[in-house]
Parts: C-alpha cells; structure tokens; sequence
C-alpha cells in the first residue's frame, strides 16, 4: 500500500508555457514602446478600429432614460424567476443561467471592440492587461455556469439506499481512521466519542498518532479505542493513512480528521450508496462548531456563513453533476478494494485527498456527493491559521500540473470531468486578477492612464444589466451561501499572499512541505496580522491618494470646460474615482478582519434548550426546575422557573446536581452566580470534573445529534451593503473592547 517516496514529478511544461506566454507580451510591449514599424502600425490599425467600432457594440442614439430598458427588462426577469423559485430548480436555473451567458458574450463583445485603449503603448499595455485579466475571470465564472446546469442532489437517493443499512441487510464492516498531529488531548477526545457513538456496530475506531505521544496512547485506552503510530513521518497525512490501513480489515474506510466529530447517523445515510459497486467515495460536507475568524472579528458571528459554505453548498453538487467530486480530506467513506487499487492515498502532493479522488475517477469508479452536515469540526481559529490553511489548500491544488495525477492529463477522465477540475485550477490564478484590479485604480493618477475607453452611455447599455443581474442571482445560484459583496471582501483579505503562492507555485512546486493548522488555542487579547496588513495597508495609502487625485482632475476638467466626448470624458464620469472608492471600502473591511479579536475560551458554547431539573444539596426536599439557555463541556446557564433559589453572596458557589431531564445525564457542579434575566432568575453552573461516562454522554448530546448543524442563509446584496457600512463605522476594536465580550461564541444549532 506504501507508495514509492521519489515524487513522480512531470517537466515543469506548465512553467514554461506561462513564462513564455509573459515573455513574448513582455517583447512585443516593449517593441511596441520603441516604436518598430510594423508593430506599431499593427497597434495603430487596432486603434483605429477601436474609434469606429460597429453599430451593433455602440449605445443607440436615444434618450438618456432609454438606456436603462436593458438593465430593468432583465432584472425583472430575474427577480421574478427568483421569487417563483426561490431555491434553484432545473428549468430556473437553466433560464438564469442563459441570461448571464448571453449578457455576458454581449459586455465582451462590447469591450474587444470599443473599450480598448490603444493610443499609446502605455496605455495599450495597460488596456490589453486589464482586459486579458477580465476575460480570464469572465471565462472561469462563464464555465462554473455551464457546469451548474448539471448539479446534482443525492438527498432523496441516500433516503432509498439508506434503508438497507437501517434494518441491517447492508451491514459491511467498517473502519474509522482519525489521524492526528498534534492537537490537544481534549480535542481527540470528542471526536474518538462521536466515532464510537456512530450508530452502527460493525466498526471499529482508530487512532492513528503521528506524534508518538504516550498520553495520547493513554487516551486512546481509557476511550476503549485503537491506538496506532509509526516510526516515522514520511508524507504527512496521507503517509499515516498509507502506513495503518494494511494492518486493518474494513470493507470500507472512513476518515475523520482530529477535530472533526461526527452525527450518529453519519454511516446511515452514506452507506447506503456503496451497494453500487462502481461507487468508490462518498464526500460530506465540512461544517463547523465554532465561529471562523472572518465573521468574528467582523463582530458578525450570527450573521455571515462560513467561508467553506460557497464550496460544500454550490461548487461540490456542481461537480458531482460533472463526476468530478473533490475529496476533502474529512468526513468521506472509501471502499478499500477500490484504494487498493490506485496504491493508497496520493504522496506527491500537499492535496493528497483531491489527487486520491481524481486517480479513483481515472480508474472508473464513481465519486458521490451527499450535501447532508452530518459532522462538524473546528474552522481555523485566527486569521492567521485561516491564512495558513488556504495557502496550503492553493499550493497543494496547483501542484496538479507537476504530477501524474494532473486531472487534465491523467487518463480515463471524459472531457466534462476535465472542464469541472480546469474550473477549480483557474480559480486560484484569478486573485491575481484581483490584485490587479486593485491596483488598476493607481494608474489614473500616478500614470495619467485610462485603462477602459467609455461613454456613460455606453457603460449604462453595455456593463450595468451584465453587472446588476450578476449581483441579483449570485446568491440564488449558490443557495445563498455568500453574497457578491462580501464574497469580494473574503477574496480580498488573501488576495496578495494567494497570488504570491500561485507565482511560487508555477516556478518552484515542492518548495515547501505540508504544515498543520493550528488547533484548539485561545487569546485573551486583540492581535493584529501586520504581516498580512502590510500589502494592503500600503495600497489603502496610495489608493485614498488616488481617490482624491481622480477627484481632482474632475473638478479641474469641469471647471476649465474640458467636459468633452474624449478620454477626459471618461475621467469625468469618475470611473476612476468611482474604482478607488470601492476599493478603499472594501480595503478598509478587509483590515478589519486582520484583527483577531480576544477568545479566552477554548470550550464552544451551544444555544441548545433542555430541561433541567436542579437539586441544591444544601436543601432536602426540595427541587428547582429550568431551561437550558447556554451548554458546554464544562458549564451551562439556565434560565429558572422557580425564584426560591437561594442568592450568593461574593466569591459564594452552591453545591447542586443537575439532571438534563431528555438525556437522562446526572453532573454534580457549583453555582457560581445567580442574576435576573428579563422574567426570570438566571444561574451559571460550572460543572465539576465529569466522569468517562458522562463526558461521553455530553459530547454526543452537544455534537452528535442527527440533523443539528443547519445551514445558514448569507444576507442579501443590499443587506450586506448596509453590513459593510455598519462594520467599518463601527469597529470591534473600539466598541469592544472588554476581552471577555463575547468570549462564548454560541454555536448555531
């Protein structure tokens, strides 16, 4: 199973032809700057044809208010398609999509033919850039819509296949790997729990330790759990994988990372699909128990989805509708017959589970998509780990284009498998795309560069109806899971270390090995990512500057009547100013979210509601009733039905025992603090140290749960307009700054 340790590295062709494609524009911009005849005959002629461009690529000649017919015919297609439908159906779907595609080919027409501004070299490099850029990014957008028109969802087949595994006559037997490196102890200990609550018997849980450590070892035993390690740490991950799974003997693997836990009913709703003997892998969803950094540094915990959502809600069915499903690396079952078969997980890369995949698919086997949360682990815990994590998710992914395993090239993919895998290739490239069009704003002020020549007729006509309906279904097309806006805002915080690694990347592939994130860790205090500021704190400086240069060639135009249908005209219209100011928006929010803000607590909090019944040991026959408003690990708030409950003095705790009536769990504990709560007494409890039984008990009551972990619906373009206003007016930094604020962060059940 172990696969050879030399890389099986390809020539570095992708290298070679991006540095090619950069090198003969680089010496044709530069032929072009020293004037070479032909080529600046070739470029004038262009030019030309830019200042007379057809009839049907300009704004028709009517009144003003006329232009906008365009932009309000399509936006109430669109918002009545929307309202009729309000999830994406197939006929819906495939109506909207027709529309952004066809205004699409229309806006690029328009910009290839009119736009371009090629009266000088400068301004020619600096045009044909932005618009390669744009294009780029139109085309990756233009492929993830026609791969939409054939998502899939499995939930309605998982409920047939599933009751095959419910009465028992699909009863395989299966092994639950959770390899591990590392992490704390405590984490380790909710997620081998929530393996061994799994409900179903023929299984067997193990804990592979990739760190050798005796208390771990120790943990292990206590749980009544597997305990394996090796003697070295050759390829991460998918080497511990590779080196365990001979020793075992499950029909079918599946693989949970260290703090991920799953429901009870994870086996019975993704079992089932293997009785298809073409099926090799099942992927969940990955959801998570705690807040990730961006939305709670942004002070909007219950409001924003977490980054991963757009990924597991819209791009995965997307894939599986084109057979090419991503194994995450967490939360998937594997048949072992069909591992076995392509030699265990990939080695060569950082994205060994994307890569194992893609070898299952080239074998003919198929990859299956349940969007079902039927577990939940920790999202990054900082920005900094949040950084960490997708830079490597990057690095690995584009390391497709060095190794046997490249989905472009590796044979027995179709052609549609190849197009879904290209799509999430070129999405890494295009934040290059995005700090360029950062930047481009500079060049009106620092270069005296228009980049884009314009009419405002033109940009009414042409770019707003592309623009508006693009915004008005973004969200309906990803079942909600992030707006454009913020969407942006998200892009942007990782845009110019992305495009660093996307850059290291093509020229030096192996040049690091994998890192682990970084698990269960706390702060008490704010904490601001300069490293990952820097970029961006610069480009606010010089943008702002921009702004008010842009603002000022304006005024001054206006003033000395320069207002005339030339690239003045453009100027006028603000664009550039107009881009500055976006972006300076934008920026700002995105420094923001650089600011880790304090989490003192490393237990999650659940806004679950139980009914508890509460003995004082103090008082004889007597018991108090309430409900649960807050549950942890280690404590609970609950509000009282009763007022009797004695009160505390200072520093005073009450012994109590404190029964969760629908679970039947008993725990002993302290009341610390005793306070009124609207029309009720509120009390926190802080449990005392629990027994293996009634931990157990209460991680599977907090996490285990079929059906707890909900989706979470992203606010709307207008909404998130008003949120982006809201956080930058308001910063966290200076409106909260207590330290234990909001410490608990309750997760969403």
């Amino acid at each position: 199973m172990q696969q050879a340790k030399a890389k099986t590295i390809q020539p570095k062709i992708a290298t070679l032809v991006l540095l090619g494609i950069i090198f003969l524009a680089a010496i044709v911009a530069l032929l072009w700057a020293a004037g070479v005849g032909q080529i600046a005959d070739i470029f004038a002629y262009l030019n030309s044809l830019q200042q007379q461009p057809p009839m049907w690529v300009e704004a028709p000649m009517v009144m003003s208010r006329f232009l906008l017919a365009p932009t309000v015919f399509f936006f109430l297609i669109a918002i009545i398609i929307t309202k009729v439908s309000p999830e994406p159906q197939t006929w819906s779907r495939a109506i909207v999509i027709a529309i952004l595609l066809g205004l699409t080919i229309y806006y690029v027409s328009w910009r290839s033919l009119s736009t371009l501004n090629l009266s000088s070299p400068l301004n020619g490099t600096f045009s044909i850039a932005l618009f390669s850029l744009e294009m780029f990014t139109l085309f990756n957008s233009s492929l993830q819509l026609f791969l939409m028109l054939r998502v899939k969802n499995r939930q309605r087949e998982a409920n047939s296949v599933s009751v095959q595994v419910i009465d028992g006559t699909f009863n395989p037997s299966v092994d639950i790997l959770i390899p591990t490196y590392d992490e704390p102890a405590f984490i380790l200990k909710r997620t081998i729990i929530g393996c061994q609550a799994i409900d179903y018997g023929n299984k067997t849980v193990y804990l592979l330790d990739d760190t050798r450590r005796p208390d771990i070892e120790q943990l292990a035993a206590e749980l009544g759990c597997e305990y394996r390690t090796r003697p070295h740490n050759d390829h991460a991950k998918a080497g511990n994988l590779n080196y365990t799974i001979p020793h075992t003997k499950g029909e079918f693997i599946v693989i949970f990372d260290a703090d991920f836990i799953p429901t009870k009913n994870f086996l019975h709703r993704t079992l089932g699909f293997f009785q298809d003997k073409t099926v090799a892998l099942v992927q969940t969803p990955q959801s998570f128990y705690n807040v990730d950094p961006i939305a709670r540094n942004l002070g909007l915990e219950d409001i924003l989805t977490p980054e991963e959502e757009v990924f597991y809600r819209q791009l995965q069915p997307i894939k599986d509708g084109a057979g090419s499903v991503v194994c995450s690396g967490t939360s998937f079952l594997v048949r072992r017959k069909a591992l076995e078969s392509i030699g265990g997980f990939v080695t060569d890369s950082l994205s060994e589970d994307y890569f194992t995949g893609i070898r299952l698919s080239a074998k003919g086997y198929r990859l299956v998509y349940l969007d079902e949360k039927l577990s939940a682990g920790l999202a990054a815990e900082n920005i900094s780990a949040h950084a960490t994590q997708r830079l490597r998710w990057a690095r690995g992914t584009l390391q497709a284009f060095f190794i046997k395993s490249n989905p472009l090239t590796i044979p027995g993919l179709n052609i549609l498998q190849r197009l879904a895998h290209l799509e999430g290739l070129l999405h890494w490239f295009t934040s290059i795309a995005s700090v360029f069009f950062l930047l481009m704003p500079l060049a009106y002020a620092f270069l005296n560069i228009i980049p884009i020549r314009a009419t405002t007729d033109e940009i009414l006509y042409f770019f707003l109806p592309y623009y508006i309906i693009q915004i008005t279904v973004f969200s309906w097309l990803n079942y909600r899971s992030r707006s454009a806006i913020l969407s942006g805002i998200y892009g942007l915080v990782l845009a110019f270390p992305l495009a660093l690694t996307v850059v290291q990347v093509i020229l030096n592939p192996f040049s690091k090995g994998f890192k682990v994130t970084p698990k269960g860790t706390k702060s008490d205090r704010f904490n601001f990512n300069w490293k990952l500021a820097l970029p961006l704190l610069v480009l606010f400086t010089f943008t702002a500057y921009s702004l008010w240069a842009n603002l000022s060639a304006c005024w001054i135009a206006e003033m000395n009547g320069e207002y005339t249908y030339s690239l003045e005209h453009v100027r006028g219209l603000g664009l550039g100013w107009i881009w500055s100011s976006y972006n300076l928006i934008t920026i700002g929010a995105a420094l923001l979210i650089l600011l880790d803000v304090p989490k003192p607590d490393l237990n999650e909090w659940f806004n679950l509601r139980r009914t508890v019944k509460i003995k004082v040991k103090e008082i004889t026959n007597q018991d108090f009733f309430g409900i649960t408003t807050l549950i942890s690990e280690v404590g609970a708030d609950i509000s009282l039905t009763q007022a009797e409950i004695p009160r505390l003095s200072k520093g005073e705790t009450i012994p109590i025992e404190l029964t969760i009536l629908e679970d039947n769990i008993i725990l002993s504990g302290q009341i610390t603090n005793v306070s009124p709560c609207e029309d009720f007494l509120k009390a926190h409890i802080k449990f005392d140290p629990l027994t293996p039984e009634q931990q157990r008990q209460l991680v599977t009551l907090l996490f285990c749960r079929p059906g707890q972990w909900k989706k979470k619906n992203t606010p709307g373009e207008l909404a998130s307009v008003w949120l982006l206003f809201k956080i930058l007016l308001r910063p966290k930094v200076l409106f909260d700054r207590n330290p234990q604020i909001n410490a608990i962060k309750v997760a969403q059940i």
